[in-house]
Order: C-alpha cells, then structure tokens, then sequence
C-alpha cells in the first residue's frame, strides 16, 4: 500500500482536501489526522474491519477501547447513556478541547466493555473531517502502542508508512500533549491520563 500524504494549512482549509481524506475513511479506510493534541489515527466508528485494522497496526490489547472523536454533542446521545449532570458541565467548560470523557455506553454500540471514551477535538482540520464524514471516528493516537504519540505528520510516516491510506500534514500539533481522560463512570470521577487538562482545571467545574 502507498500512503498518500495531503498537505492542509490548519488556518485556511482547503475544503476538497477534507472531502478527498472523508472519501477513504468512507471506503473503510484510515487516514491520519492533526488534532490540537497529537495527530490521531481516524476510521470509521462504525466499520468494523478498519476499527480492527488500528488495532493491528497499533498493536494494541483488544482490551484497550479507542477514544472516538464527534462534531457535535448531538452524536454523543447516540453512543452514550446515562450521561450525569457533571459531563455537561464538563462538555461546556471544555469543549471543544483536549478532554476525552468516558461515559457508559449505549447497548448497541458496547464495544469496550461497557463504557466509551468521547471528545470534540478543537482543531479546524479535524472538525472539518468529522463534518464531512457525518459519523463519528475512532481516532486514537498515531503511534505504535508504547512509543510516543506522533505531533508531526513526519513521525506518523515514520510508524505507519504503508500501513494506512492517508495522512494529512497539517503542522505540527498545537499542544503536543494527549487529551486527560476522565472516567466519569467512576464514583468518585477518576483520572485515567492526565494530559493538557489538569486535575486542577476538573475541579474547578466538579468536585
């Protein structure tokens, strides 16, 4: 497989770009994306070959869900359930930003054993992405499991380089820093990463 690398300006995107990156993830393809955070590795949430194929060239425990990423809180309802009154004011501090929430998931939709990890990036490039794919996206981070997550589209190549269709260089990533993931399935909340968010800044909006 070749990999075919896009070049987008994150400040002026070029919106033909966006559709041809949407079009592989469409076929069940995976495409490599800059987030504000680190770049990610984005496939449809619902395609269960390519979900399977980031877990391979990832080589990453089944038993290790992958975060997926939504345009909008509207598809969070549909993956979601039992979502408490401290994910909203979680959502409206923080969203779109760096904080993966983890939340009980829908029946339906269980694919990590009960709960799933949701954020909206705050990256143009990845909201245009998730826009024209009208679905969410698993998107994880761009590396192989253990070794530092990739903040350059160069390093992306150096890990998956004929691995995956595509990879949209859009800079480097602004903060360089994976997203906290916060499990709220938890009583009390527990941290699971503390990435750009701190400890400090979730509870100053939940105690």
């Amino acid at each position: 497989m070749k990999t075919k690398i896009i070049k987008i300006d994150p400040e002026n995107i070029e919106l033909a770009k966006i559709k041809k990156a949407a079009e592989v993830i469409k076929k069940g393809g995976i495409v490599a994306f800059p987030t504000e955070t680190v770049y990610g590795l984005a496939a449809d949430f619902f395609n269960k070959e390519a979900v399977e194929r980031i877990y391979k060239i990832k080589k990453r425990p089944k038993d290790k869900p992958l975060s997926v990423q939504i345009e909008d809180i509207s598809y969070l309802e549909k993956l979601a359930c039992g979502i408490p009154t401290s994910a909203y004011q979680l959502m409206s501090k923080f969203w779109p930003g760096p904080l993966t929430l983890v939340l009980p998931a829908r029946p339906e939709y269980d694919k990590t054993g009960g709960t799933i990890g949701v954020r909206i990036p705050d990256s143009k490039i990845a909201q245009s992405l998730l826009k024209e794919c009208s679905t969410p996206l698993v998107a994880p981070s761009a590396n192989v499991s253990g070794e530092p997550a990739a903040t350059t589209a160069p390093e992306v190549s150096r890990y998956f380089d004929g691995l995956i269709e595509m990879i949209i260089d859009g800079g480097k990533a602004k903060l360089g820093v994976a997203s906290t993931v916060l499990d709220l399935t938890a009583s009390p909340y527990k941290i699971l990463r503390e990435g750009a968010i701190t400890q400090k800044d979730i509870q100053s909006v939940c105690n």
